[in-house]
């Protein structure tokens, strides 16, 4: 169902969001940021369908090159629609730092996609105040973008509230839980495959394809 639809996330990726999202129960609530055209709403409302649970997609669907603004709006209505789930996920429309400090509706999973820039993100974060303890955090292009790592490092590696568990490439799994002197060494474990991902970013900027095939990145997109 989401693979015509047009965004980042992987197969695998996707399977994360759906097994996640399988682990909750009737009547719990997803919150997604970030939803672009629909790819991932579309998983995370059709795992909802099998247990029960709702999806609240919050984008605020900004004009310009990359996102599209009302033109993406539409997109995403339409896709979720023709996938039947209308019924499962509901839009919010609007900037997820600007809607978190009034938010009064409790959530059981947190999934972050949104602008990836370090403040964005680790502002986000702050919608676990909304999440039950031991609730999961899935977060895309941890260890791909510059900002997301550096929140994550800030926030995860030395911070006291979140635990790092795994990742599907570069959508990392967290839970809200206190992490020990091992959680925060896994977390460590991750960075050189971050590096990485920085150098080939920085080699398909420079038109160097045949050097990223080198490190095993056979693609002309960004590592996701």
């Amino acid at each position: 169902m989401a693979e015509p639809v047009k965004g980042w996330m992987t197969r695998a990726q996707g399977e994360a969001l759906w097994n996640a999202v399988c682990r909750l129960e009737k009547g719990d609530v997803v919150l997604e940021i970030g939803s672009h055209q629909g790819r991932s709403t579309i998983v995370l409302g059709a795992a909802a369908r099998t247990v029960g649970a709702a999806v609240i997609a919050v984008d605020p669907f900004v004009d310009g090159r990359l996102f599209g603004g009302s033109p993406t709006r539409q997109l995403f209505e339409r896709n979720i629609r023709q996938a039947g789930l209308d019924d499962v996920v509901e839009l919010v429309a609007g900037y997820s730092t600007e809607l978190r400090p009034d938010w009064d509706r409790p959530i059981h999973l947190l999934y972050i996609d949104g602008k990836h820039d370090y403040w964005t993100y680790t502002d986000d974060l702050r919608w676990s105040a909304h999440l039950p303890p031991g609730a999961e955090i899935l977060v895309h292009d941890c260890f791909s973008s510059i900002g997301v790592t550096l929140g994550t490092i800030a926030k995860v590696l030395f911070g006291r509230r979140y635990t790092y568990v795994d990742r599907a490439t570069s959508l990392a799994r967290f839970r809200l839980a206190a992490p020990s002197a091992a959680d925060r060494l896994r977390v460590l474990a991750q960075l050189p495959w971050f590096l990485r991902n920085v150098g080939i970013k920085v080699l398909l900027r420079l038109r160097l394809r045949p050097l990223a095939r080198l490190v095993g990145h056979d693609s002309p997109y960004d590592p996701y």
